[in-house]
């Protein structure tokens, strides 16, 4: 019996203090910083998984990938990952787009080393960069032959513009956004028709945080230092995609968002706007009229009534 108590108050004890740790645990991953680090973690994993293994289907398979193959799989990657953090932390997945929203003041520079880690915490045999047997380029994008390093650059700028421009188009709601819900899918499309058009030239990255931190994999799982080394490509991948959603959201901005008219802010029912309205008697009057009990009063000891203005002449409470 006495060692049951002890079994029993040992128990007891356990739940006293791993019951606080539960609930102090609770509170921190429910802090909006946490719960969005989280996020923009899981979707980028999710993201990353869906587009390398496709990667590695066209590489490794022969006939298991293709191209277009790589492209549907980034780009309904990104779907995935719209629906797992969208609505929490709003599915970044790059670090190109994080970087713009703060640049244009929709985003607190505060949150930006938080969304910035959460991307980067993603991050046997010949292992090899470049030749007929290479295995690097299922991780990371690298230069293709019959581009300069600058052309790639330029075209980096170019398809990371192109998707900031489109992306502002499918959420403004002042234009003509995505339907409710559908925001995901269409994301997702975009990712995949950038691909299949403009893809070919550098492997469109578009995305500091696809490319740089599996590249770190790669030096550390084995391929060596050439990742760095190839071409000098690897900074453009970083650089580029920055620029060039930087420029995308300006150019969306200037020609498109500063044309579209924006609706005052006023209730659109004017009837019930009208019903809302309170009136004030004016303050000439110190004692407002009150509604009495009719009583018997004769002609020559009726008290003279005052005039109460006309309800346009009183001054108007509105409620929003």
């Amino acid at each position: 019996m006495a060692e049951s108590d002890r079994k029993r108050r040992s128990t007891r004890n356990s739940k006293m203090v791993s019951s606080p740790v539960v609930t102090k645990m609770q509170a921190i991953m429910q802090k909006e910083m946490v719960r969005e680090f989280l996020a923009e973690f899981m979707s980028t994993y999710v993201m990353m998984v869906f587009g390398l293994g496709s990667v590695a289907h066209m590489v490794l398979g022969e006939k298991f990938g293709s191209y277009l193959s790589v492209n549907l799989g980034f780009g309904f990657g990104v779907t995935m990952g719209v629906h797992m953090a969208g609505n929490i932390s709003g599915a970044h997945m790059n670090a190109a787009l994080t970087f713009t929203n703060c640049a244009l003041g929709r985003m607190s520079w505060k949150k930006f080393p938080v969304y910035i880690l959460a991307i980067i915490q993603f991050s046997g045999g010949h292992l090899t960069v470049t030749g007929p047997t290479a295995t690097a380029g299922i991780f990371a994008t690298y230069l293709p032959e019959h581009m300069t390093l600058w052309r790639g650059f330029l075209d980096e700028v170019i398809v990371t513009g192109i998707l900031q421009l489109c992306l502002f188009a499918i959420t403004d709601k002042e234009n003509n956004p995505a339907l409710q819900g559908t925001q995901a899918l269409v994301i997702g499309i975009l990712i995949v028709v950038i691909g299949l058009s403009l893809g070919m030239n550098t492997g469109y990255a578009m995305n500091p945080s696809r490319d740089l931190p599996p590249r770190f994999f790669t030096f550390i799982a084995g391929w060596g230092i050439q990742v760095f080394r190839d071409r000098d490509w690897w900074w453009v991948p970083v650089v580029a995609p920055l620029l060039g959603a930087y420029l995308g959201a300006i150019i969306y901005l200037v020609f498109i968002g500063s044309s579209i008219p924006r609706r005052p802010q006023i209730l659109e029912n004017s009837m019930k706007y009208e019903d809302r309205r309170i009136p004030v008697l004016p303050k000439t009057m110190s004692n407002p009229p009150t509604t009495l009990t009719p009583v018997s009063v004769s002609p020559a000891n009726r008290p003279s009534v005052r005039t109460v203005p006309p309800l346009s002449d009183s001054i108007h409470l509105e409620h929003f």
